[in-house]
């Protein structure tokens, strides 16, 4: 009971951090299996565990696919046959089944920068139900007040942000910083890691003067998909609310691989 209640704890500190998990359960055992009906173990996106369901190849194959599951964002009943020509490599001569169960926030979203565009995003974030960490070096900027509900707020710029925010493949950065000088070290700090999108605020002249400053680091934003900049749909407005709505916009189509067309506009299949 006492295994149960801290993975279950666990757990709810990987939602709140925004991180992928699954839940494991075993579901019903028949014969000799190396854990009883109702154990469970907390899987993470790397592969890390928190309890058991046996240990040895059932508990790996267990992982493994806890891990597939929690990347394909949907989990399923799967069973195991420990019986030396089943598919676990097991000679228990028995059989097991467990439910995987994933905890997974579609993505989230990281502002680089707490002023008036910042402010504006992290409220659309609310409103669609994004987590979000907000990082700025003034705390007078980056503050709980300011950011409600902020799964974290980083007074560090630029990398020690980008570091301190645990950046992986699900991240959405965006980049409102104050100056021309932090928004190029935040996409250079952010381009060196795996997030799935890269948007930064700025007039044409402005992105292509950063562009060319990191080619000299050889860094080419053009040739990086990811990253988007001028940030934002092209929807028209300019005030910080309409800059919010336009970026979340983006950042929706991206990850949902759609061309943010008028639904007026799709055909019926």
């Amino acid at each position: 009971m006492k295994e149960s209640r801290n993975i279950i704890k666990l757990l709810a500190e990987a939602i709140d951090e925004g991180r992928g998990a699954a839940f494991v359960t075993v579901i019903s055992v028949d014969g000799s299996t190396p854990r009883e009906a109702g154990a469970k173990m907390l899987v993470y996106a790397d592969g890390s565990i928190e309890g058991t369901v046996g240990g040895g190849s059932i508990e790996a194959l267990t992982i493994k696919q806890a891990v597939a599951c929690i990347k394909a964002g949907q989990g399923g009943k799967f069973v195991f046959d420990l019986k030396p020509q089943g598919n676990t490599g097991m000679i228990c001569m028995g059989r097991m089944e467990v439910y995987v169960d994933v905890y997974k926030n579609p993505f989230k979203v990281l502002i680089l920068g707490g002023g008036h565009v910042g402010v504006k995003i992290a409220e659309a974030c609310r409103l669609a139900g994004y987590p979000y960490t907000v990082a700025d070096d003034r705390k007078e900027f980056a503050n709980a007040e300011r950011f409600p509900g902020a799964m974290d707020i980083i007074n560090e710029f630029p990398h020690k942000a980008v570091a301190a925010a645990r950046v992986d493949a699900e991240t959405y950065a965006v980049i409102v910083t104050r100056g021309h000088a932090l928004d190029r070290e935040c996409l250079e700090a952010v381009m060196r890691t795996p997030a799935a999108y890269i948007g930064m605020i700025g007039s044409r002249d402005k992105v292509g003067e950063i562009f060319r400053l990191l080619g000299k680091k050889k860094l080419y934003p053009l040739k990086d998909p990811r990253v988007h900049s001028p940030v934002g749909l092209n929807l028209g407005g300019k005030a910080p609310g309409e800059i919010a709505v336009s970026v979340l916009a983006e950042i929706m189509a991206v990850h949902y691989k759609r061309d943010a067309a008028s639904m007026r506009d799709l055909k019926k299949k």
